[in-house]
């Protein structure tokens, strides 16, 4: 077996070697003058070889063992080298650029930019090269040079190939080489690698030497290196006690959860370059619990990215109009065969470890906020999903949920996640990012007992309303449960700081029929895109309607278009193309010191989904928040058991699996200057009135308007 594995990455070297070799031609053979006229193929494939060919050179130049014999600025040239064709400066007429490719390649442009984009992966692969699965990074590598230098064959000598040529290389590419790449991601995420280049800087580097940042490969912002630069002028104490509030958080969502910790050798911790020193003061504090790190890069390759979604260790985006355009690239290898051998490679995958994956722990993952707004622009030059690839696309990822859970069962892990911001956010970035650590430690037992008198109340509710203010159209409905045994069942978790970090509210998955209404906010920021007026209608727990304005996005587009793209946006970007989606947690916020932060620094629109869901009542669009573990019993303090972990889509998950989940789970919440009135309606009629106009006056609940 080994001589056999010897022998293919022998093939591999031999074959990027060969690659190389030819890429180094092909400017030459571009310049040729019955190239000349209206007709842009050979710009496109002479500019691309010269990109790469800098970047293999470089690489062999400055590997990642040489990175240190460069200076800070030469290194900073180095990598916006690297990423200058996507930097926004140049978008505009680069390939990657779905407009500018049309406009330059005509039907070929699309599918083009999908292979311009889909090379910006090689440079964070090439830094893996001299890991433990250096030879897979190669591999992996010298598959896209292959596919760039087959498709540059199929226009050489000024052909015009038949476009479904082009198609059936880039399908084949996919198709061929989906078990290589997601198999490794799937080891990658899971198992500790310790060669690779994230656990190379964690144990080896001088963090206080900001060169460092550049070993990743990935694009270094001025976000990475002042982030970098803040943490090293921190006290020892003040980092022990940033890692310590995450990893604990980690350790107690066990015991919260009701999970065993027994057999746990592993955690996956995520985070953002530039957040190392904190990382690193985590990695001894999860050792001294018997864990060892999962470091595993950011999702850059279509081929198993979803959406514009970058889990793992990642950094600022070059561009983020870029990630938005190639959202829906799957188009060009999505069909029934595809499918069907992605899912047998996880399943397979899985199979081939499912004894010691048995020691995964779970995520900890700490998050950023303050990155510029970003609204896209929908391009007509993008094609979305049709129908059936829509459909296709959605049972993949239902599919592939399943069988994760399979093999690593809901209730089998903890997580925990945790947030700072990055310098992005203003000039009082520091003052903020200290005000966020007073944020993520405020006294759990205090907040345990006024969430209590909260939960009290809703238990007894045979509706909960909500109602807007100030401009907030806000009309909501929301049916609760009616308890067989009060005394030993609740319908709301009671949270503080552990596996979501900070503490501060109260939440529930809610009755989806006679749910109902209009849930409206003015402004939100939602996985990395910003909404205005967003206006969500709902009929029995589920989505009817939606709108938001575009207004600001295309000026030049009448009314019927912007509706258009508002709907079009919504769909992509919350229902994550469903037809529609569930009410899947109704929730509570309680954290009025982080809703007073927010105001003091006017970064409310800034702050992450984790922390502004505490600062209002919130409702999730998607799975409940026990997804996958419906069957197992957790408790809030007082040692009552949470009954509702099940919603009328969840409880198919015997027999009709397929329509169970939905794979998403997105807060959206109202702050409380746009909240007039938020109380419960018992069966008698009695109302009782939580928050008045911003302002908690439930009896118990005062001390909270101190922080306003």
């Amino acid at each position: 077996m080994n001589k056999a594995v010897d022998q293919y990455e022998s093939e591999i070297r031999e074959r990027f070697t060969l690659a190389v070799e030819r890429l180094n031609d092909i400017p030459d053979e571009c310049n040729n003058p019955s190239y000349e006229g209206d007709y842009y193929y050979p710009d496109f494939f002479m500019k691309k070889a010269e990109e790469l060919s800098f970047l293999l050179k470089d690489f062999r130049e400055y590997g990642i063992d040489k990175l240190n014999d460069l200076s800070e600025e030469q290194l900073l040239r180095r990598n916006k080298k690297i990423y200058e064709d996507i930097l926004p400066q140049n978008y505009e007429e680069s390939y990657s650029n779905p407009d500018y490719a049309e406009d330059r390649l005509g039907i070929y442009g699309g599918i083009l930019s999908f292979l311009s984009a889909e090379l910006m992966t090689i440079p964070v692969m090439l830094t893996q090269i001299n890991g433990e699965d250096g030879d897979n990074e190669l591999s992996k590598v010298t598959y896209l040079l292959e596919l760039f230098l087959y498709i540059y064959g199929l226009f050489k000598d000024g052909e015009k190939p038949n476009i479904s040529e082009v198609e059936s290389a880039v399908y084949y590419y996919a198709f061929d080489y989906i078990e290589e790449i997601a198999s490794d991601r799937i080891l990658e995420n899971t198992f500790p690698n310790k060669r690779s280049a994230a656990a190379r800087i964690l144990e080896e580097c001088d963090l206080s030497d900001t060169r460092y940042l550049y070993m990743y490969g990935d694009y270094i912002s001025d976000n990475e290196i002042k982030l970098s630069r803040y943490l090293s002028s921190l006290s020892d104490n003040e980092i022990d006690r940033m890692a310590f509030t995450f990893t604990d958080g980690f350790r107690r969502g066990f015991d919260v959860m009701n999970i065993s910790f027994e057999g746990k050798k592993y955690v996956n911790i995520r985070y953002h370059i530039g957040q190392e020193r904190i990382v690193r003061t985590a990695i001894k504090q999860f050792r001294e619990m018997g864990l060892e790190p999962v470091l595993s890069r950011s999702i850059t390759s279509r081929l198993t990215r979803k959406g514009t979604v970058k889990p793992g260790i990642e950094s600022t985006s070059p561009n983020m109009q870029f990630e938005f355009d190639h959202r829906l690239d799957d188009r060009f290898f999505l069909d029934k065969r595809y499918v069907q051998r992605r899912l047998d490679v996880v399943k397979d995958t899985f199979e081939g470890c499912a004894e010691d994956i048995k020691g995964y722990a779970g995520p900890a993952v700490i998050e950023t906020f303050g990155e510029k707004s970003f609204t896209p622009v929908v391009k007509d030059s993008v094609e979305g999903l049709s129908d059936d690839k829509n459909a296709l696309f959605i049972e993949m990822y239902n599919r592939l949920g399943m069988i994760s859970n399979d093999y690593l069962p809901g209730d089998s892990y903890s997580f925990t996640i945790i947030a700072f911001p990055v310098p992005d956010i203003g000039e009082q970035f520091e003052d903020i990012f200290r005000d966020t650590m007073r944020v993520n430690t405020l006294d759990n037992d205090k907040y345990i007992k006024i969430q209590q008198d909260i939960i009290d109340v809703l238990d007894k509710a045979d509706v909960v309303r909500v109602i807007g203010m100030n401009g907030n159209l806000t009309d909501m409905t929301v049916k609760m449960r009616k308890l067989k045994n009060p005394d030993k069942e609740t319908q709301f978790e009671n949270c503080t700081a552990d596996v979501n970090i900070p503490l501060g509210e109260v939440f529930t998955s809610p009755v989806l029929k006679g749910s109902r209404g209009t849930l409206h906010v003015s402004r939100s920021y939602l996985n990395g895109y910003s909404f205005k007026d967003l206006k969500i209608v709902f009929e029995d727990g589920v989505v009817s309607d939606y709108d938001c304005d575009m207004s600001l996005v295309s000026p030049d587009k009448n009314a019927e278009e912007l509706k258009a793209d508002g709907r079009k946006y919504i769909k992509e970007n919350i229902l994550f193309n469903h037809e529609t989606l569930p009410i899947g947690e109704f929730a509570i916020g309680t954290n009025t010191t982080a809703y007073c932060m927010a105001l003091k620094y006017n970064i409310l629109e800034k702050l992450p989904i984790l922390i502004v869901e505490k600062t209002g009542p919130h409702f999730a669009l998607g799975d409940t928040c026990y997804s996958h573990a419906e069957d197992h019993a957790v408790y809030n303090p007082d040692g009552k058991e949470i009954i509702s972990r099940e919603n009328d889509f969840s409880v198919l998950r015997y027999s009709q699996p397929e329509k169970a989940y939905f794979n998403c789970h997105t807060d959206i919440t109202i702050p409380y200057n746009e909240l007039g009135r938020l109380y419960t309606v018992d069966s008698a009629g009695k109302e009782t009135d939580i928050i008045v106009e911003g302002r908690f006056v439930l009896s118990g609940t005062e001390e909270l308007n101190e922080a306003l």
